[in-house]
């Protein structure tokens, strides 16, 4: 059995107690850029789909968990951040990875690291995914720096592909082939 928790982070469903926190991040529009929302999330889409995430990630091609921290000295989980499959292609076995910690004071922490690591496993070990992906701004270091370290790899750059109010950013398009397929290949 895979556990989506370890020592540092626990990944886990949204629940309705979490739709306050979900409305405060997803009308963040500073993190908008890096997860291409256009306009504000109401209260009642969000409750909604809280409501119907019970459908599996073959009816609805993505999985959104919230990332809680564990915090060892007073036994209590938080949440800080969110992290997403998206894209989810059964026939292709392939999925894209979101993660957001919203908070900067819970950044640097290593729970996107953690949350990551669990989520990877997950992908590759039960929903038997081939390879994840991911895009990623050229000047978020942050982001490239944790998937590299997690051992995605940089396949591509879209050049001009982001525009913002100062100009426009390339994207970098990362993908991990399942470790577990190169092995059969042998």
């Amino acid at each position: 059995m895979i556990k989506l928790e370890n020592e540092q982070v626990k990944l886990r469903a949204p629940e309705l107690e979490d739709v306050d926190l979900l409305y405060a991040w997803e009308n963040n529009m500073e993190v908008w850029r890096v997860s291409n929302t256009l306009s504000p999330f109401s209260k009642h889409s969000l409750m909604r789909y809280i409501q119907n995430y019970q459908l599996d990630i073959y009816q609805t091609k993505q999985l959104r968990l919230i990332i809680e921290a564990k915090d060892q000295s007073s036994l209590m989980n938080y949440p800080v951040g969110i992290i997403d499959l998206f894209d989810y292609d059964p026939f292709h076995q392939r999925a894209g990875v979101g993660i957001l910690i919203h908070n900067t004071e819970d950044r640097g922490k290593g729970y996107a690291s953690e949350a990551l690591q669990l989520l990877t496993k997950y992908a590759f070990e039960y929903l038997h995914v081939h390879q994840l992906f991911c895009n990623i701004a050229d000047n978020n270091e942050p982001s490239l720096r944790l998937f590299s370290r997690h051992e995605f790899e940089i396949i591509g750059l879209k050049k001009d592909w982001i525009r913002t109010k100062n100009g426009w950013l390339g994207e970098y398009t990362l993908q991990k082939i399942n470790p577990l397929a190169l092995i059969s290949k042998c």
